[in-house]
């Protein structure tokens, strides 16, 4: 049985009191008892492998008994910005790319994006993809946690990324990736479920963004996301 992996936002020493949400978890969900052995990893790319300690259903412990460094993140630092797709699509989008190694992703406002969020809304998604983002690294290993930025607007956000190169999917492209130079931090712009309208290929083409094609088909915002990080994971990452 593979030994279950927990995220805690904290420092890890000989001993970790566990969260309630994670409490709540490990005993309703995963159904574990005293004894059972537990991976904790808190992003400084180190698991802490320890053996749980049940008190009672509000007092449950690790107690540490090795740490390993543990490094599983991909020498292409991928800044995936994804126009906001509708309902779990999302979900989908950034639980895949967390997979894939993707580095950190920030959702993007544009023209044809139908997703409309005023502040509260804002915060309980981000707050939502970010532990999304977290139980993708649990299940899939990575001690890093794939950071979640704030919502913001096309047009501020191409003016002010900045990576060895950039890119932005459109299907009228010529060129593909295939093509692309030898780099370490890239930045990736994927439209929502309509795409990007042509004003925003040429806004953030003006910012040297390089306009790529996947392929002679056109692809759903879930699908393209992820075909072009997997194919940046395989020219210069590590898939």
């Amino acid at each position: 049985m593979q030994i279950p992996r927990i995220y805690q936002n904290t420092l890890i020493e000989k001993s970790v009191t566990l969260s309630p949400e994670v409490i709540r978890h490990v005993i309703n969900v995963l159904r574990l008892q005293t004894g059972a052995p537990i991976i904790l990893f808190n992003g400084d790319n180190h698991e802490y492998i320890g053996e749980l300690d049940i008190r009672d259903k509000r007092t449950v412990m690790v107690h540490i008994q090795n740490k390993i460094l543990h490094n599983r993140e991909s020498p292409l630092k991928i800044h995936l910005a994804q126009g906001i797709a509708r309902g779990e699509k999302m979900d989908f989008i950034i639980q895949k790319a967390v997979e894939l190694g993707v580095h950190e992703i920030t959702p993007l406002f544009t023209e044809r994006c139908n997703v409309k969020l005023d502040q509260e809304r804002t915060l309980k998604r981000i707050a939502h993809w970010q532990m999304v983002a977290i139980s993708a690294a649990e299940q899939c290993g990575r001690n890093q946690i794939t950071k979640i930025h704030m919502p913001t607007e096309l047009a501020t956000f191409v003016e002010n990324v900045s990576s060895d190169q950039k890119f932005i999917l459109s299907h009228r492209a010529q060129q593909d990736l295939k093509s692309i130079a030898q780099a370490t931090h890239c930045t990736l712009l994927v439209g929502p479920e309509g795409g990007f309208a042509p004003h925003e290929l040429h806004m953030a083409e003006a910012q040297d963004f390089i306009s790529i094609v996947l392929g002679p088909r056109i692809l759903r915002t879930e699908t393209a996301a992820l075909v072009a990080v997997s194919l940046l994971q395989a020219q210069l990452g590590d898939i």
